[in-house]
């Protein structure tokens, strides 16, 4: 057993091609708040965690509810910017970010008015825990995956 413990979840960090660009997505399409901007970084202390000599970034922070800890951190390497990566789910490494939400159809038709690009309709799950709820893959700016969720209503 470890001498130490994880505590929760801090934050899900997303490195964008257009920080502007993830902002008007993530505040403006989705809703989520935002919580912090820092359009210009260059301490010392993120070039050694990142390992990139005088890296600069521009980061912004959201929240999914104002009052949730955890956070969503989008990232835009203003140098040593690197090329975009194949975000396909099935490629291992990748990740993906499931936002649950009371009304899918709802959702996925305001979203889809707005432009945004799903990979799917709607589908309703036919099995195991979630059987009943409805899930989707939509896909941000740079083409990163989003599942949206819709658990089953307890009764």
């Amino acid at each position: 057993m470890n001498a130490w413990q994880f505590a929760d979840i801090h934050h899900l960090g997303m490195t964008v091609s257009n920080i502007d660009r993830s902002i008007e997505f993530y505040q403006n399409v989705l809703g989520l708040t935002l919580v912090n901007r820092r359009p210009f970084v260059e301490e010392g202390y993120v070039a050694q965690q990142t390992g990139y000599e005088g890296v600069q970034l521009s980061v912004a922070s959201f929240r999914i509810r104002p009052e949730s800890p955890q956070s969503l951190e989008i990232v835009e390497y203003l140098n040593h910017t690197g090329e975009p990566v194949d975000t396909a789910t099935n490629r291992p490494g990748n990740t993906h970010l499931c936002l649950a939400v009371d009304d899918l159809m709802s959702a996925y038709a305001d979203l889809k008015s707005q432009g945004v690009e799903f990979r799917s309709d709607p589908v309703e799950i036919t099995t195991g825990p979630n059987r009943g709820g409805k899930v989707i893959y939509l896909y941000d700016p740079d083409g990163y995956v989003i599942e949206m969720f819709e658990p089953v209503e307890n009764e």
